[in-house]
């Protein structure tokens, strides 16, 4: 779902409603995205600003973001040319997806001047981009050059020019009658598709809506529209320009049962009855928030960690690989006992061998049936040599064997340990939190040239919940953390908690001296099913146990533990329990 103009617009009334508000903070989390931290008397506000391709947007945000301890180039030179600036201006061209943020600001000399930051909201071309008093790109968040697109370069020193307007109307001021000649103009199209073609700054998901009201959620093509059709497409229409109007938005969420969001807009959605939720919100900007918060989140960290992933994904394949290899061995050691018998054969019979044969057809003894069986010989050797070949080949496979069993166990038990290591970083949630995954992996000796630049870096604490009966539950951000949280920090008669052989985070719930009610202990199964790699599952095992039960082998891994007595529950993962019972 692409955030449209006319979505924008309300978000633009949001902004302007906070005009002389100074520049506090200017950070830059990731390669995409700028956070704009306004401060005027009595509130300060948190404007975030995205170039992503897959959710570029601009919305007021009470998200906490991780900002790198290098600021990007791009975020220095916003810090330079609009730090302590003010607010002057938050201008839309129409319903076009494009947003001016004016700003009076002090330049070197130390004459005040007026900057403009305009976000272009345009898919894989989206852009911020800073520009002078004289209408100059000073630069951009993305640069683009002539390789890039011989259309519209983005490229400091050059004059910024707004991107031509497209000939559709504006529900902001067309009239009923231009309404219903340009949609007449649409050929045999698909309704929907003809009210994106005709109208600025709206999404498909929009015009759905629009179409939907006006042939009550019948199919149509433009021929085919009533009279009373084309009234009641035209008569809404003229409530969404009311709405725009007088600011006066009905941001609504559409969710999927799990909770995940699907589509949203500025008005309520009808368009998929009651296979999705819709839940309204008091604010475009909350909306956008919540809608995009959990993707970013995912997007920021992936940017980050990508060298790691590609990692884990190398080692994996090698281990992988090493164990059909060495599975493939252990299925050619089944042959040694009949390495055995050729030898003892001949041995048996050297009386009636003699050197240079290629083969030798004796009486089987093992066989009950007392038949015949055909040996291989090395020419080149005496009998007594070729049976001695034979007993060291039976000796090399029973070792191979042993060897080769004990291997194979330790490469995936590696498996285990790189798919848990996977799990973890795909969940992690800030830049300490992947240094601690770092730091370990260069303990296990993944990581050889690593050098920890934090020397100081402080073990971060394992997640917290307290349950709907008051418990404390404790939950592991990584391997080091599961086995600090596990072996360390819980007591005996806590209860421990882990999926069913997958990878995942250790729970631990504080029994406070007495026994846990199911209440709590289905919560914290909940928590253990959603932190872990089934978190996306309808149905996840999820084993639990006294922590006295679980046992850490000599010599194992991070985060590998045995344990005994144990007890299943089967859960569904819900992010929205885990909010609420977030301390």
């Amino acid at each position: 779902m692409a955030l449209d103009g006319a979505f924008l617009h309300f978000i633009q009334q949001e902004i302007s409603e906070y005009l002389d508000a100074r520049i506090d903070k200017i950070h830059q989390p990731s390669r995409e995205e700028i956070i704009i931290q306004l401060r005027g008397k009595g509130y300060s506000k948190k404007l975030l600003l995205s170039a992503g391709a897959d959710s570029p947007r601009i919305h007021f945000t009470q998200e906490n973001f991780e900002n790198p301890k290098q600021p990007p180039m791009f975020c220095m030179l916003l810090r330079k040319h609009l730090g302590c600036g003010r607010l002057c201006a938050a201008r839309q061209s129409g319903l076009d997806r494009i947003l001016s943020l004016e700003f009076e600001s002090v330049n070197e000399l130390g004459d005040r001047v007026t900057l403009t930051l305009v976000i272009e909201i345009m898919g894989r071309h989206s852009n911020i981009i800073l520009i002078g008093p004289d209408g100059r790109i000073i630069d951009a968040i993305k640069r683009v050059d002539e390789e890039m697109s011989r259309v519209r370069q983005v490229l400091p020193g050059m004059l910024y020019h707004e991107l031509e307007p497209q000939n559709k109307l504006s529900l902001l001021s067309a009239s009923q009658e231009t309404i219903r000649a340009r949609l007449a103009d649409c050929g045999n199209d698909e309704l929907s598709k003809a009210v994106v073609k005709t109208f600025q700054g709206v999404s498909p998901v929009l015009a759905r809506e629009i179409a939907g009201y006006a042939t009550r959620w019948q199919e149509r093509r433009v021929p085919q529209l009533s009279q009373d059709e084309t009234d009641r497409l035209v008569f809404f229409c003229g409530r969404l320009k009311e709405m725009l109007s007088s600011n006066t938005p009905e941001p609504t969420i559409a969710l999927e049962q799990s909770g995940k969001p699907r589509e949203f807009s500025f008005i309520d959605l009808k368009q998929y009855g009651h296979y999705l939720l819709t839940k309204r919100t008091a604010s475009c900007s909350e909306l956008l928030d919540q809608f995009y918060a959990q993707r970013d989140r995912i997007e920021r960290m992936r940017q980050r960690s990508n060298d790691l992933l590609k990692l884990l994904m190398n080692l994996s394949e090698r281990t992988q690989r090493k164990i059909a290899v060495q599975t493939e061995e252990l299925a050619d050691c089944a042959n040694r006992e009949l390495y055995k018998t050729y030898a003892d054969l001949i041995s048996a019979n050297l009386y009636q061998l003699k050197k240079g044969q290629e083969y030798a057809t004796l009486i089987n003894y093992y066989d009950e049936n007392q038949g015949s069986i055909e040996i291989p010989l090395d020419p080149s050797l005496t009998p007594i040599q070729n049976a001695q070949k034979y007993y060291r080949e039976y000796r090399k496979a029973a070792t191979a064997e042993k060897m080769l069993v004990t291997l194979i166990e330790q490469a995936k038990d590696e498996l285990v340990y790189l798919e848990s290591v996977f799990d973890a970083v795909s969940r992690t949630d800030g830049e300490s939190e992947l240094l601690e995954i770092r730091q370990e992996l260069a303990e296990q000796g993944y990581l050889k040239h690593y050098k920890n630049k934090n020397k100081m870096l402080k073990a971060q604490p394992p997640m917290k919940y307290r349950s709907s009966d008051g418990y404390v539950i404790l939950c592991g951000r990584n391997n080091k953390q599961n086995d600090r949280l596990t072996l360390r920090e819980a007591k005996n008669y806590d209860l421990w908690l882990h999926v069913h052989n997958m990878p995942g985070s250790h729970v631990i719930v504080q029994s406070q001296g007495g026994d846990i009610p199911n209440r709590t202990i289905e919560e914290a199964c909940i928590i253990a099913a959603y932190n872990s790699k089934a978190r996306d599952s309808a149905q996840v095992p999820v084993d639990y146990t006294l922590v006295k039960n679980v046992k850490k082998p000599n010599g194992a891994k991070p985060g590998m533990v045995i344990f005994t007595d144990y007890q299943t529950a089967y859960v569904r993962p819900d992010e929205a329990l885990l909010k609420q019972l977030e301390a």
